[in-house]
């Protein structure tokens, strides 16, 4: 436990820096590892680090990387022991924790062979015990690690012990879904990993915990605020004296300094903090907004803002106001209208609109109903398909579609030879290919078809066009894995190219981050950048950015700016555009921890977020899509 000088982070167990940017926190860490193995250079010792195959820490060994081609550090008196590992499992497979980290580190630094030490997914069963003390022993007799980087607590699953060391352990149901995405399937998750114990963690001298992304917020909360329990290793990380966690924002979210900073302090009273507070409160005491008295506000440590803003009447009527003016049924602005409490202007009309999808289903998951009022309404919509989704086809649905080629070409008496030579290469490969192993380039064109068959035919049932259907393929995506490539200039350019070519008065683009293999998060960015590059052209000072959510989890109300409601026959039309995607459907390749189809989750959210509007006071919708505006 520490003892806050700073009221803010009173409920905190446990040291957070939150920075804007994972990249300069990244930095940051990747310097002050790079001071530390200096340090023992220079006393003529070893520096012994332990490292994770965690997303979070990319970052930290990419600059590590550039750190060392600088010429600045020499990593030839650094001992590296991993984590954990997936066993059994060969270290060359690309799910490997061994292959992540020869990637992304040990390839491009100087370090000897003998100082790597990583927990082998190949030992035989009936030697891993003795196996397991080894390396355990391997680390006493260095020293101890000097620094952990870490994003999880390893394999650790719940009900491990205080005292656990280095062991094989058994997978529970959840850490497996959640790497399903690496294996192209639960099935194919192993069902064992070997991980360094809770009290080989806590033994490290230096911990560095990283977190990005909303995905994390849940468990940073818990690891910091709550209890420390068996059921929740991370909370073990408490009581490590040396500890940093390094977080962005996102992953913050559920802090309470970030969530309620007006119950840890004083706060600035801005439309949005009012506004978020308001909404919070009304959520506590199951009470609208207009209901809300001075004394609820002073009872739950919001006396501040009746003194301030009071009282209470007067908060109430403009919060509900600035709610109720961002209920739109006219996405696209409703012309010849006043348009001063709208959140959408009225001119020009119609629009020329760009609706940015990662996957080729996401736009229809998360905000089907307005495309579909956006088409109505009559303005000119464009979807972009920014990557090809081609990983997330079955290869039962790749042979099913190949089959149907080489049937149809009997019956049109077409090149039978041609067809069924298609089908017999595509048969060999997918047969000879096994679990977790990416797709030939041919079978990723097959499983791209498919996808844009899908899309088109959920755009045809919207009545878009398929001349305003682009498929964008950026090459950042296209590695047949999960893995993806960085970011590139090529990729921005793609989307510039559209840009420019439509000039549009609307961008719909996925403000959702919590995909399980970052695709969203990498097509945001691309965007952003090209809007950047954009700024200064003419067209785009007339432009608007709306960010959707739905796929995986739905905006905040009070970070929101428009909301349409759906009626129930406008739930079904998003419900019948979301079917189109058939190989999607049913059994999705990469469902997250949710069970459901998208289609269940997305109707679930939007009519909880009709519901939450109701309870706030406004009037009672089926259900209703959330979008945040972007300032260019």
């Amino acid at each position: 436990m520490i003892v806050h000088s700073d009221f803010t982070k009173r409920y905190e167990k446990i040291p957070v820096d939150i920075y804007e940017d994972s990249s300069a926190a990244s930095a940051i860490v990747a310097e002050s590892i790079s001071e530390l193995i200096r340090a023992k250079s220079r006393k003529g010792q070893n520096c012994i680090i332990g490292v994770s195959a965690s997303s979070s820490a990319i970052q930290v060994y990419e600059e590590l990387v550039a750190i060392h081609q600088r010429k600045e550090l020499s990593f030839k008196n650094v001992h590296l022991f991993s984590v954990d590992e997936y066993w059994p499992l060969n270290k060359n497979e690309l799910q490997s924790h061994y292959r992540f980290l020869k990637e992304y580190l040990i390839d491009f630094i100087d370090i000897p062979a003998e100082n790597i030490h990583f927990l082998d997914g190949e030992v035989a069963k009936e030697k891993i015990h003795d196996y397991c003390v080894e390396y355990e022993n391997k680390i006493v007799k260095l020293g101890g690690i000097d620094a952990l980087i870490i994003g999880g607590m390893g394999f650790n699953e719940p009900g491990s012990a205080y005292n656990s060391r280095t062991r094989l352990i058994t997978l529970n149901y959840s850490s497996r879904v959640s790497s399903a995405s690496e294996f192209f399937g639960v099935e194919y998750v192993p069902f064992h990993a070997l991980t360094m114990g809770i009290e080989t963690i806590l033994s490290a001298k230096k911990i560095f915990f990283l977190a990005w992304g909303e995905g994390k917020a849940s468990s940073i909360a818990k690891m910091v605020e709550g209890h420390v329990n068996e059921q929740t290793p991370i909370s073990y990380l408490q009581q490590h004296d040396n500890l940093e966690v390094i977080i962005d924002y996102a992953a913050a979210a559920e802090l309470t300094r970030v969530k309620t900073p007006w119950l840890t302090g004083t706060v600035e009273w801005n439309d949005f903090m009012i506004r978020k507070s308001v909404f919070w409160l009304c959520k506590k005491l199951d009470k609208p907004i207009l209901k809300l008295t001075d004394r609820d506000y002073n009872d739950n440590g919001m006396s501040d803002l009746v003194t301030e803003k009071g009282p209470a009447s007067k908060i109430n009527i403009k919060v509900f106001n600035d709610l109720q003016h961002t209920i739109s049924g006219w996405p696209g602005g409703k012309p010849n209208s006043d348009d001063s409490t709208r959140p959408e202007r009225a001119k020009p009309f119609p629009k020329k609109v760009i609706i940015f999808s990662p996957h080729p289903d996401d736009d229809v998951i998360s905000m089907g109903g307005t495309m579909a009022r956006l088409s109505e309404h009559g303005h000119e919509v464009h979807i972009a398909y920014q990557v090809s989704g081609n990983i997330a086809v079955f290869d039962h649905d790749a042979i099913r579609f190949l089959d149907f080629l080489r049937d149809s070409s009997k019956i049109f008496e077409l090149d039978m030879s041609k067809s069924e030579n298609i089908y017999a290469t595509a048969q060999k490969e997918l047969s000879t290919k096994h679990p977790g192993e990416p797709d030939t380039q041919s079978i990723r064109a097959v499983k791209a078809a498919i996808r844009r068959g899908e899309a088109k035919a959920a755009c045809r049932y919207l009545k878009i066009p398929e001349n305003r259907v682009h498929f964008l393929d950026l090459p950042f995506y296209e590695t047949g894995g999960v893995k993806k490539k960085p970011i590139s200039k090529a990729d921005i350019e793609i989307v510039k190219e559209l840009l420019q070519k439509v000039k549009p008065h609307q961008v719909y683009a996925a403000g959702d981050l919590s995909d399980p293999h970052g695709t969203h998060r990498v097509c945001l960015q691309a965007i952003f950048a090209a809007l950047e590059e954009l700024k200064e052209e003419k067209w785009i000072k007339d432009c608007r950015v709306w960010l959707y959510r739905g796929a995986w989890q739905e905006w905040d109300v009070a970070d929101s700016n428009m909301a349409v409601p759906l009626s129930p026959e406008e739930v079904i039309i998003k419900r019948e555009a979301i079917f189109k995607h058939q190989s999607q459907k049913d059994r999705p390749l990469f469902p997250g921890s949710d069970k459901r189809e998208f289609w269940q989750r997305a109707e679930e959210r939007n009519h909880n977020t009709a519901v939450l509007f109701d309870k706030l006071g406004m009037a009672e919708y089926q259900a209703i899509e959330l979008f945040v505006r972007y300032d260019i």
